[in-house]
């Protein structure tokens, strides 16, 4: 098999760690980076490239480190600058890439920068983040609310000024506007370049640019999508990037993956087109949205198999001259088998599920516990969820009356503590290998799978991920071959052909709970079904060739191959 030309990221398997739940070295209940470092060799026999880190900069904590109050200190729960050092230089020599959560759309409140800002009006940081007078009776400029509720404006007495806060109010909006400030920011990601650090996923980057008409948002506060109305995709967001690309990036060699929330594939290619030189490629949540219900992620609405065909398959065209991240869960998001997959069927749709993703263009993300098939965190009591979006629902629904068992069941499907909650490294009670103390957030009471028993059992989720990261490598068609929905209109199986002059690539996912019919027509699919070989299934003793597939197991996945001749 002939190698590839891309770039060595679009070839790459990205695994996302979260620091507090990895691994706990020195049993405080906190992972640290000591813990990654003893499971190195975990990661690198899972096979994956690339460590993307949340962030583990000096931080109060507000909302789990995503309020930065120093960009240059490590975060001493999770250990020392040494450590960090000792991690970059142990995950090189096992080929494996550091990628650093970077937030730079805003900062802490405890922040030096802010700390100095908010004294007046007149201060060499005053212009370091978004103030703006009160209207005329003393309230806030416009109506815009956070994402983690109530206005995004907090009332500052010694400036007699509010200040933007797109999220908590201990976060507050650095102003891109200033380019005193951008160079600031360019400094911070300078030094850690300088360390040896392989690139930065950058938090919420479509929100740097805001309009500076600070407009209305329809007269009313919109839960978690106020701020959309003039922070997303702002008039100078693709500026700033390129301005940043510039300065910073393309004097190292870089991944650089933006998240961007409210981004369609338009907008998603102006950010990943190479030749814009912005991003390499785009953390999007159009999927991400297809279950949302009244409360938006808080819902018991389920996807439906049709609109995620839909979706995904926009964005693969769309996204022909860019570039985009594959994922089916992350630190936000509940886990994929409860959520697309079937907790009656763990092993089987977990397994479906990478199938799916990992043979589509893009750059697939494994977020840490995926590989073992993880389902959502089960709780006793409501009081055992700690994040604050979570906490501001679970109160706001309490105030509004809604019935007790409906919280139960929405915070199960949506809490971001569905993927915090630690990793079990075992099966042995009361923290599973993860610590010696009490973690800082429960394990689930169902522990659904540890990584001692995956690595046991040939037939585990790790190693059907294990084979699939190998396939990327040895099958040019993966990275690079053009995409093509097939049998669209199936209501239950998600089928498509990914081609390159050379090889051509037939994946086959059902999402049923049951055996079904199923046969692909040649036509269609443009592929030989005699020549067409099975190179990977999720379940035993499948077809050897696509001629035989006549019916399909529940959550069956196969992936077929055909080289073509010259």
């Amino acid at each position: 098999m002939c190698a590839t030309a891309a770039p060595w990221w679009k070839q790459s398997v990205v695994y996302q760690i979260y620091p507090q739940s990895f691994q706990d070295s020195n049993d405080d209940g906190i992972g640290d980076l000591r813990g990654i470092i003893q499971r190195l060799d975990y990661l690198k026999t899972l096979g994956v490239d690339v460590l993307w880190l949340n962030p583990i900069y000096e931080s109060p904590l507000v909302d789990n480190g995503y309020d930065i109050a120093d960009y240059q200190k490590i975060n001493p729960m999770y250990g020392t600058m040494e450590d960090f050092r000792e991690l970059l230089e142990k995950a090189h020599e096992r080929g494996i890439r550091i990628v650093m959560d970077m937030v730079i759309n805003h900062t802490s409140t405890e922040h030096r920068w802010f700390q100095e800002s908010k004294k007046s009006k007149d201060n060499p940081y005053s212009d370091y983040y978004i103030w703006k007078d009160p209207k005329p009776d003393g309230s806030a400029p416009n109506n815009w609310g956070s994402t983690f509720g109530g206005p995004a404006w907090e009332y500052v007495p010694e400036r007699n000024q509010y200040y933007l806060h797109c999220f908590a109010i201990e976060q507050a909006d650095l102003n891109w506007e200033s380019e005193t400030v951008r160079q600031d920011i360019y400094d911070q990601l300078r030094f850690w370049l300088d360390l040896g650090v392989d690139g930065f996923r950058f938090d919420v980057i479509s929100l740097i640019s805001k309009d500076q008409s600070f407009p209305d948002n329809n007269g009313e506060y919109v839960y978690t999508k106020s701020y959309y109305a003039g922070c997303s995709n702002g008039p100078r967001v693709h500026e700033f990037l390129h301005e940043l690309h510039e300065q910073v990036l393309d004097h190292y060699e870089t991944i650089t993956v933006g998240e961007t929330p409210n981004t369609n594939s338009a907008q998603a290619l102006l950010f990943t087109n190479p030749e814009r030189k912005e991003l390499d490629m785009v953390f999007q949540f159009e999927h991400m949205h297809l279950d949302y219900g009244k409360y938006g992620k808080f819902s018991l609405e389920r996807v439906n198999l049709a609109d995620l065909k839909e979706n995904l398959s926009k964005w693969e065209h769309d996204l022909e001259q860019g570039w985009n991240s594959l994922y089916w869960n992350n630190h936000d998001q509940p886990r994929a088998v409860s959520r697309f997959g079937d907790e009656n069927y763990p092993v089987e749709s977990a397994k479906m599920l990478g199938t799916l993703l990992h043979g589509m263009k893009g750059t697939p993300y494994i977020y840490m516990g995926e590989e073992l098939g993880l389902k959502n965190t089960v709780y006793d009591s409501l009081d055992e969820y700690q994040d604050i979006e979570t906490r501001y629902f679970i109160e706001n629904m309490k105030e509004a009356g809604e019935n007790p068992e409906f919280i139960r069941q929405v915070v199960y499907n949506g809490s971001r503590d569905n993927a915090r909650a630690p990793i079990p490294w075992n099966d042995q009670k009361p923290y599973y290998g993860f610590s010696n103390h009490k973690p800082w957030l429960n394990f689930s009471k169902e522990t659904s799978a540890n990584v001692e028993t995956a690595l046991a059992n040939p037939q585990s989720v790790f190693y059907h991920y294990q084979k699939l990261i190998a396939l990327r490598k040895q099958l040019p068609a993966m990275v690079d071959g053009t995409y093509t929905l097939l049998a669209a209109d199936h209501p239950q199986v998600y089928a498509y052909r990914r081609s390159t002059s050379n090889q051509d690539l037939v994946i086959l996912c059902s999402f049923a709970p049951e055996e079904i019919p199923f046969e692909l027509d040649p036509k269609e699919s443009r592929v030989n079904p005699a020549k067409a070989r099975l190179v990977l299934s999720n379940l035993e003793n499948s077809p050897h060739t696509l001629e035989g597939v006549h019916r399909l197991r529940p959550y069956e996945a196969l992936i077929y191959c055909l080289d073509k001749e010259n």
